[in-house]
């Protein structure tokens, strides 16, 4: 019979537990537990994640809100981010926006992206907090300029805009750019309605099939109206490929 038995420093070691829920996702998920309990920082956010996914583990969202918890009391910033997911999506608790917002801004202060971008997104649209265009284009600047792909994105929107600071069209198009090679669907997507403008079809299609690839259903529900209204009949035949992936996720 086969010793899945872990040695102490692999069950504490945050790093190879993660590389593990991709080996064995129900031994990761024990030897996780145990690090958690051993008091693993990075072990205990990942009991929460796992928790939250139900990944080896039987979902439990409240289980998974408390680990993210005790985690976040240890200065953990993803948890901390984490716990305003739940709050703000409702998992395992009643949702609640002001008390995500809470959660996201001291990560974001201390300086976690995930948290910038989170924050930022409740900013823009006043939920939980009074709605502020500016604070939110700070908030997204600060994570695009750490390296998050998503806030690229949506600085590039706001400079290409002029919402709350000068139109930048540029700026906004070379954010667009960092935003598809950081690999954010919507980035690509971006990009490749700027490349498509200037002309660059087989440039712009390549971009559009990487953000057909891993976008979700709400934004190809979205892109498929956007790219049904294009000019380039290459670039309008890409929202039957967009309107059939769409289907594809719904029935999931």
């Amino acid at each position: 019979m086969a010793d899945f038995r872990l040695r102490r420093e692999e069950m504490l070691d945050g790093e190879r537990l993660r590389s593990m829920l991709d080996e064995s996702p129900a031994r990761a998920a024990q030897a996780i537990l145990i690090a958690a309990r051993e008091g693993e920082v990075e072990a205990q956010a990942l009991l929460g994640q796992i928790l939250l996914d139900g990944q080896g583990i039987a979902q439990d969202q409240p289980l998974a809100m408390r680990w993210f918890g005790i985690a976040a009391r240890q200065g953990h910033l993803m948890s901390r981010n984490m716990l305003g997911r739940c709050h703000e999506h409702g998992w395992g608790c009643v949702a609640d926006a002001s008390l995500a917002a809470r959660h996201y801004r001291v990560a974001a202060q201390a300086g976690l992206d995930w948290a910038m971008y989170n924050y930022a997104n409740l900013l823009a649209t006043g939920r939980g907090v009074s709605k502020n265009q500016a604070l939110a284009f700070t908030y997204y600047q600060r994570a695009a300029h750490s390296g998050h792909a998503k806030s690229m994105n949506l600085l590039g929107r706001y400079l290409e805009e002029g919402q709350v600071s000068p139109m930048d069209l540029p700026a906004a198009h070379d954010w667009y750019r960092r935003s598809a090679e950081g690999g954010d669907f919507r980035g690509q997507f971006s990009h490749a309605a700027v490349l498509a403008h200037a002309g660059q079809t087989d440039e712009a299609l390549g971009w559009l099939r990487k953000a057909l690839t891993g976008g979700n259903l709400k934004f190809l529900r979205v892109a498929h109206k956007a790219l049904s209204a294009a000019d380039h009949p290459q670039i309008q035949a890409m929202a039957v490929d967009y309107k059939r992936r769409a289907e594809q996720l719904a029935t999931l």
